[in-house]
């Protein structure tokens, strides 16, 4: 670059008719391409007149922000489109594009309606009993819960078991979790279900004993207790490792992952990529 980097923020305003969920992460998506680069992000939601819209876009054009939008009032949209355009305001529409072409292949046309994918249908009902599925039979509260999951995790303490699963059960799967410890007793009904809907989480010893101690310093204890020696944790994970053989289960190794990405490996292996379909009410 031959300019001289600037001190101020590059603001980006996600403008929706509804919870503005969708543009928010593509707003977020780009933010993270630039990590030396301070952002500000403005998120104006519910946004369903002209008069809010015309006083969220003013608000923008001060900022001479990047506009994210998911309106679907077509009204809202021509003038949100005029406005930047008489503005210079870079815009990028999210949900015309896609709408435009499933009207253009199907001949049907959409509703029109703000906040169409936040209905309580079947969908929404599906991912909350998912939701309280994980909870139920979260830490291996009741192994029963194992026969009828779509998901088993397994690991050694922080690796991520409790935060995946909800992350997984809001993407209407229903995961059972087990935390493992040497010569601990493993359920029976571990043994009784395919091995393919079970996973192995698994870390490095450094990372894990760096987790631990993290932990524990948080809760105002001293860092350096058999829970965060390596040499324990390496035994911990010696005897993880040895289950999932056994079992012959997938096995992931978190340490360099986030909940997203270990979460997507998971949907891709267990073939379950597809599972958060959108289901009608009429399905």
């Amino acid at each position: 670059m031959t300019e001289e980097k600037k001190e101020s923020a590059l603001t980006f305003f996600v403008i929706s008719d509804s919870a503005g969920e969708t543009a928010s992460k593509l707003a977020q998506a780009t933010m993270a391409q630039y990590p030396s680069v301070k952002f500000e992000m403005f998120r104006r939601t519910f946004v369903t007149t002209k008069s809010a819209l015309l006083k969220t876009l003013a608000d923008a054009k001060k900022h001479n922000a990047v506009i994210l939008h998911t309106l679907i009032n077509e009204e809202l949209i021509d003038l949100t489109h005029d406005f930047c355009e008489e503005s210079g305001l870079y815009h990028f529409d999210v949900l015309t594009p896609p709408v435009a072409e499933v009207e253009r292949r199907t001949g049907v046309a959409p509703t029109r309606e703000p906040g169409a994918l936040h209905h309580l249908n079947k969908n929404y009902f599906k991912r909350i009993k998912a939701m309280e599925f994980a909870v139920k039979y979260d830490d291996g509260k009741d192994p029963r819960g194992f026969l009828e999951a779509d998901v088993v995790l397994l690991g050694v303490s922080r690796t991520s078991k409790t935060p995946l699963s909800l992350f997984l059960a809001n993407k209407n799967l229903k995961v059972a979790n087990l935390p493992l410890v040497p010569q601990a007793h493993i359920p029976k009904q571990l043994w009784e279900i395919d091995p393919k809907k079970i996973v192995g989480l698994t870390n490095d010893p450094d990372v894990l004993n760096g987790i631990r101690k993290k932990r524990m310093i948080a809760y105002g204890l001293n860092p350096d207790t058999a829970y965060s020696d390596i040499e324990k944790i390496k035994e911990e994970l010696d005897f993880a490792n040895d289950l999932y053989h056994k079992l012959g289960c997938e096995i992931i190794n978190v340490a360099t992952l986030s909940i997203e990405e270990t979460a997507s490996i998971i949907l891709n292996k267990l073939n379950l990529e597809d599972h958060s379909y959108y289901v009608t009410d009429e399905d």
